[in-house]
């Protein structure tokens, strides 16, 4: 019997069953590491798989992955570039909850709640200069659907608004600047930057000391993209010159976070467990079960992604 395997050590697979059983009565529903005859695998649902697994499979015809990201599949050095990778999109719930973690760190930062939290612990009442929303500036690393959604919600809270992406385009209230050449212009006006970009090549490792010396003095960063965007030695680095002034971030290159790492006694840094999206199981589950109906269709699923672009 063919089967959808379910690879995850985030997830809960038994979320999974009821839509395999219910949409796919001809499938088996397996659980990894209970794989079974591997020749029958024909969909995987996966989280951050071992390498090499996925390409042990010789008839698999869709790999889903249970995020918007997938960096993490596209790693794999023998990652089966032949077998359609389809991700979550928009309709997940993705872009609401990202604006809201974005939101809060922007609100946070603007209002210099770190700061304020920095003085409580030393019992100091003292009072900053009120700053309008109008005179903040923000700029947004990432203008996809998740930048658009969060630069539309901050330009309609009154924030100067910025954006960067690879490619030309418009967005309203928006000053929006493009391609490497213009990296540099943007960056000199984010008093608040925002990374919301999908890691690539061209991408990885953007968050360094090169981009924080482009940064105004006392800068902040949220960093809601992907561990590998940020050099974390060159943040703790610009941190202690004070080029940084804080941090928030929900992205790590190892996660979960070493028990050591500095991050988390760091007084200007705010650690959160990768939890800027989380995909409601009900959308999710709706997102999936249409691509592997597309996939049995020969038809082009939402989410669909192009291996060597990187999303």
């Amino acid at each position: 019997m063919p089967a959808i395997l379910f690879i995850s050590h985030i997830d809960d697979p038994e979320v999974w069953r009821p839509m395999v059983e219910r949409g796919f009565p001809g499938f088996d529903y397996r659980i990894w590491p209970e794989v079974g005859d591997p020749a029958e695998v024909h969909y995987a649902l996966v989280w951050k798989p071992e390498d090499g697994f996925l390409a042990s499979l010789p008839n698999l015809k869709g790999i889903l992955a249970l995020g918007a990201g997938v960096d993490q599949i596209l790693a794999d050095p023998a990652f089966p570039k032949a077998v359609p990778l389809v991700r979550l999109v928009e309709g997940a719930g993705m872009a609401e909850q990202m604006s809201e973690y974005c939101l809060y760190g922007v609100l946070h930062f603007h209002r210099r709640m770190d700061l304020y939290n920095d003085r409580q612990r030393h019992r100091i009442w003292r009072m900053e200069k009120p700053v309008l929303p109008g005179q903040r500036r923000v700029g947004i690393l990432g203008l996809g659907v998740l930048g658009c959604d969060l630069a539309t919600k901050l330009v309609m809270m009154g924030f100067q608004v910025r954006g960067w992406r690879r490619s030309p385009g418009e967005l309203a209230g928006v000053e929006v600047f493009h391609g490497a050449a213009a990296l540099d212009d943007f960056l000199s006006g984010c008093e608040i930057l925002v990374n919301l970009l999908p890691l690539t090549g061209e991408t990885e490792g953007i968050l360094s000391t090169k981009t924080f010396a482009r940064l105004p003095q006392s800068a902040c960063l949220i960093n809601a993209g992907r561990g590998g965007h940020l050099i974390e030695a060159d943040l703790l680095a610009a941190l202690e010159s004070g080029q940084i002034a804080g941090a928030l971030l929900d992205v790590f290159q190892s996660e979960p976070l070493a028990e050591d790492h500095p991050f988390w006694d760091h007084p200007a840094v705010t650690v959160t467990p990768h939890i800027s999206v989380q995909p409601v199981d009900e959308l999710a589950l709706g997102q999936v079960a249409a691509s592997i109906r597309a996939l049995e269709a020969g038809e082009r699923p939402a989410g669909l992604v192009d291996p060597e672009a990187g999303y």
